[in-house]
């Protein structure tokens, strides 16, 4: 989980393992997006798990402020709980007992996307979305709100002439946020 400070724009990730290799792409492709939209990253706050890789960080010109044992990024902690709340509130609303992982890594990305959906409270603009200023792109509800997560629907599949059907079922998991707005399912 990241998100950057003042702005409040939040990132998730499913990392496989906290190797260096896995931890350096991660962070890579963070600093590319970030670089898109004309950020400059100059400090990473982390946490422990972290120190592994400060060398290499701090070799691209970048400072990483790696917190003391039994400590925490409070930005991150904070962020990291509210995320885990929306999950939870999503997970109550669904008919099953049992989350297959994907799901839930599912349901963390459809919270962090709808947590950049909407001006932060000590945000830099009240009213522009992070989301907004990141990346130029808005939500519309008439277009972004139409299908909740976790609402079963039937989705185009490729055909041919046969009689063979031409939709499948499948689970809602968050709107794609481009301009066709398209979802994920």
């Amino acid at each position: 989980m990241t998100t950057l400070c003042n702005i409040h724009f939040g990132t998730a990730e499913r990392v496989k393992d906290m190797t260096n290799n896995t931890l350096i792409t991660s962070i890579n492709q963070l600093m590319q997006a970030y670089q898109t939209c004309g950020f400059k990253i100059k400090a990473i706050l982390a946490d422990m798990q972290f120190r592994h890789i400060q060398q290499l960080i701090e070799q691209k010109g970048i400072v990483l402020n790696i917190c003391a044992a039994n400590e925490n990024v409070p930005e991150i902690e904070r962020y990291i709980r509210t995320v885990k709340e929306r999950v939870r509130s999503i997970a109550t609303t669904l008919p099953f007992e049992w989350y297959p992982p994907q799901l839930i890594v599912k349901m963390v990305y459809n919270c962090v996307f709808w947590l950049k959906s909407f001006p932060h409270k000590d945000g830099v603009h009240p009213t522009i979305i992070p989301r907004a200023i990141m990346t130029g792109q808005k939500i519309r509800y008439d277009k972004h709100c139409k299908v909740e997560f976790g609402t079963y629907v039937q989705t185009h599949k490729k055909h041919n002439k046969s009689m063979e059907p031409r939709t499948s079922g499948a689970i809602a998991l968050r709107p794609s946020g481009n301009e066709q707005w398209g979802h994920y399912f």
